[in-house]
């Protein structure tokens, strides 16, 4: 196996991120690993999640990856920072680990001064998107609301039922309560995607509602532009490896979060 730019998940949330990643940089060869087995990490504790990523990214490190993104909110949130300081300076000082929340603040922190946030509980507890958006610009009035529950049924195919629409209808009203006023709507859970219709249903006309997948995948062309010493590591093969920890096979499900089919091999 090449030099493959690696991808974390804790279940499919990551392949709405992976899926722009291929349209924008398409001739890159990518390893993708969910940790299906043990999702969703939104419910973890903040130790569980530091060493589940941890693992999944030692084992794409050992696949040969110079570059690994956390396609998880939650593992962005509680483990990323722990990972880029106390693990990649001793033990991988030539490889890199990226997250997706950065990207997504860097985005909404240039266009917006009201800001929602819509995640899981474990991403809301850490306040990782308010710190971020506190480093870049502390004039933007960010509101969040946990959303427990959902990441569960998308995991679950279930995203389609009434029960699901309901879910979404009550975390929008809740996060409207909180400010009424928001010009920008994240979804910040990569599962988000799959319910994108339900939410923009609820969520008023005049705000926008953002998924992270697109601004992810500029964020790394522009990250691979200003660093060379990475991108000329990355095999330009176009290559599509796609692991799971879990047992059965959930290649038709993780096909719904692509779009088209993909193959899951045995971690």
């Amino acid at each position: 196996m090449g030099h493959m730019l690696g991808i974390f998940d804790s279940g499919f949330g990551g392949l709405t991120v992976l899926k722009p990643i291929h349209e924008r940089l398409p001739e890159i060869s990518t390893v993708y690993l969910g940790d299906n087995a043990r999702a969703p990490y939104g419910i973890r504790t903040q130790e569980e999640i530091f060493q589940f990523t941890l693992e999944g990214v030692r084992f794409l490190f050992e696949k040969g990856c110079p570059l690994v993104i956390l396609a998880c909110n939650t593992a962005s949130s509680q483990a990323l920072r722990r990972i880029q300081q106390e693990v990649l300076p001793g033990e991988f000082p030539d490889r890199r680990v990226l997250g997706v929340i950065r990207p997504a603040v860097e985005y909404l922190a240039a266009n917006s001064r009201r800001v929602g946030i819509l995640a899981t509980p474990a991403t809301v507890t850490s306040e990782a998107y308010v710190h971020e958006f506190q480093k870049l610009n502390p004039e933007i009035v960010v509101s969040q609301v946990a959303c427990p529950g959902l990441t569960d049924m998308i995991e679950k195919g279930q995203q389609d039922t009434a029960e699901c629409h309901h879910l979404v209808t009550q975390f929008v009203q809740e996060l409207l309560t909180q400010d009424p006023m928001i010009e920008q709507v994240l979804l910040a859970c990569t599962h988000y995607p799959l319910v994108f219709l339900p939410f923009r249903k609820a969520v008023p006309g005049f705000m926008n509602v953002l998924t992270q997948g697109d601004l992810v995948a500029k964020s790394l062309k522009d990250y691979l532009l200003r660093h060379p010493e990475i991108s000329h590591r990355l095999e330009k093969k176009s290559a599509r490896t796609y692991f799971t920890t879990q047992d059965e096979n959930i290649s038709n499900l993780a096909s719904m979060f692509y779009g088209s089919a993909i193959e899951f091999q045995k971690a």
